[in-house]
């Protein structure tokens, strides 16, 4: 196992761990509409570090381990920490958009970024099986989906716009290093693109 994955995961570990058993560092590292707006940009990367528990902590770091894999073997270790952190501010972006005038809204977690580089390892791994028997594009058309609906009902406290972001950061990331996936993986390429098209559709006719 790389060792800078190694010590990514132990990083996250670290903070998560500050912020879980001290409030006051939790509510000063957050994001946080309101602090972001008078000047607090910091909140927009260190948030991505911070988790509500260690349960919201293990299922990120157990998925990032597993997929991280996938992308530094076919990249290198120094892009899959730019797909990370990239992902990272992308979904934190997204969610600064779709949640500007809520000034109360907070999140935290690093799901952005878990979610961008499960979306490169997609692209970059054709051969990819979600839970052994699901191709991975037709997993990352259907999480999307799924996400979008999340944006809609508003019926849970997952960051749905977060994780979408996250995966436009993977996505966009990864194909602006290897543009020939476009033509070697066209079918993977449109299957992702489309609930991303989707989103923006509903945005802009006020449906979200």
């Amino acid at each position: 196992m790389n060792i800078i994955l190694l010590l990514l995961i132990g990083v996250n570990a670290l903070i998560s761990y500050k912020a879980i058993n001290d409030s006051s560092f939790f509510r000063k590292f957050e994001f946080h509409i309101g602090s972001i707006k008078s000047g607090e940009q910091l909140r927009m990367f260190s948030s991505g570090f911070l988790h509500v528990d260690f349960q919201h902590l293990f299922f990120n770091m157990f998925t990032l381990y597993f997929f991280a894999p996938y992308v530094i073997y076919n990249t290198t270790v120094l892009y899959f920490l730019y797909i990370y952190i990239g992902s990272l501010l992308a979904g934190n972006l997204l969610t600064f958009y779709f949640h500007k005038n809520d000034y109360s809204y907070r999140a935290v977690g690093a799901s952005g970024a878990v979610t961008g580089v499960i979306f490169s390892a997609i692209l970059l791994e054709p051969n990819l099986y979600m839970y052994g028997f699901i191709p991975g594009y037709i997993f990352g058309f259907a999480y999307l989906l799924f996400s979008i609906y999340g944006m809609k009902a508003k019926n849970d406290n997952i960051g749905h716009v977060a994780h979408f972001g996250g995966a436009i950061g993977g996505y966009g990331i990864t194909l602006a290093k290897y543009p020939e996936l476009i033509s070697s993986q066209t079918t993977t390429v449109v299957a992702l693109l489309v609930p991303i098209v989707v989103l923006f559709i509903l945005q802009k006719l006020n449906k979200l």
